[in-house]
């Protein structure tokens, strides 16, 4: 039963999310020089409602892709798919852990609580429900969902968003999910092609592909500049990952074997975002306890 629950709302995608709102969330400890202690309640509010929110938007995620889910090597013994977890069982899970996750936002802050539906919301309907299976661009759409759990760390500890480091963060977030999820989309073309979800390698090709990762690539070099006035040391080590993962994009580059080429960019761009999510929380958290 913990397998099937945690299959149909995805844990490992909630995890990922998590390092993200955290990172958010050290950042605006530091820069409103707030005490851990003093927000213990709203921090852990705030992990366990963002938990439940990215949840449900992966139940809901699943429900609507049954179909395609069935045609996909990876995803066709999602709960969802082997009905194990019937459409009316999924509904009232992902409704129950929106409304529990969204209560418990709120409480941390109901600015979090905004940008936690806000989340769910562009995740379930433009693009899951709409540009997943309608236009090549379905990936810059979800990204911007995807860009939104720093925003809920953040917003746990203040509502006020005028402050550079937080969007240094959220454009790093937008700029990364392109070359990431091109990496999964190589790699899993066949299936994206027997599914008929128009992911850009499926209606653009491999070339195209590639050549658009690198200019994300170099876009998310550019952006390790935001955060200098933050810290050299986390600029410095943004560009640096940045930088290698370009390398690594154009040095390993082969025509005849994008599948194992894709397989690295996707194992670096993992490594890649984790460090700057390190880096950035030790950091936050460190230099406020010594301030």
């Amino acid at each position: 039963m913990p397998k099937v629950f945690f299959d149909t709302i995805k844990i490992g995608i909630i995890k990922s999310n998590l390092i993200a709102m955290f990172a958010g969330l050290s950042l605006a400890l530091y820069v409103f020089d707030a005490s851990i202690l003093a927000n213990i309640v709203p921090i852990i509010l705030s992990v366990i409602g963002s938990s439940l929110i990215i949840g449900a938007a992966g139940v809901f995620n699943n429900l609507y892709d049954r179909d395609i889910d069935a045609i996909m090597e990876r995803t066709k013994t999602r709960p969802t798919v082997t009905g194990r977890v019937d459409t009316k069982t999924g509904l009232i899970l992902g409704i129950a852990i929106t409304i529990i996750g969204g209560i418990m936002l709120y409480i941390a802050s109901p600015s979090a609580a905004v940008f936690g539906i806000l989340g769910l919301l562009l995740y379930v309907f433009p693009y899951t429900m709409w540009t997943k299976r309608t236009t090549v661009y379905n990936t810059e759409v979800g990204s911007l969902s995807g860009a939104v759990p720093p925003l809920i760390g953040w917003a746990a500890i203040s509502p006020d968003l005028g402050h550079y480091e937080i969007w240094a963060l959220v454009v790093t977030m937008l700029l990364w999910q392109m070359p990431h999820f091109y990496g999964i989309a190589i790699r899993r073309f066949d299936e994206y092609k027997a599914a008929g979800v128009p992911m850009l390698p499926v209606v653009k090709g491999i070339r195209r592909t590639y050549i658009q990762t690198n200019v994300y690539l170099v876009l998310l070099l550019f952006s390790s500049f935001l955060f200098w006035p933050l810290s050299p040391f986390i600029a410095i080590v943004a560009f640096l990952v940045s930088l290698a993962w370009l390398i690594l994009s154009v040095a390993t580059f082969d025509k005849k074997e994008t599948k194992k080429w894709s397989h690295k960019m996707f194992i670096f761009s993992i490594n890649h975002i984790t460090i700057i999510f390190l880096v950035i929380i030790a950091y936050s958290l460190i230099a406020q306890l010594i301030k």
